[in-house]
């Protein structure tokens, strides 16, 4: 396990893929709805359960120091894989 400023810059790391995630599942929840196609309160549960998943995934990686197979922000601060 790294120092403590490599664990706050994870956290921060996981919010902002959690909120990345999130967003876009409004976004197309939105554009669905306003095309008159609504999508089921089953399907956005779902959706949940799996960005609660990587989540958990991203928490465990950051414990244990793993590496992850993607980045949201990478360390020169560009949003990007």
């Amino acid at each position: 396990m790294g120092s403590l400023g490599a664990v706050l810059l994870g956290i921060i790391n996981i919010a902002i893929a959690v909120a990345i995630l999130v967003l876009i599942g409004l976004i197309v929840l939105w554009l669905m709805s306003w095309l008159g196609f609504p999508i089921p309160d089953q399907i956005q549960k779902v959706f949940m359960v799996i960005v609660a998943l990587i989540a958990l995934y991203m928490i465990v990686a950051l414990l244990l120091g793993l590496p992850l197979p993607f980045r949201v922000v990478a360390a020169s601060g560009v949003i990007g894989t």
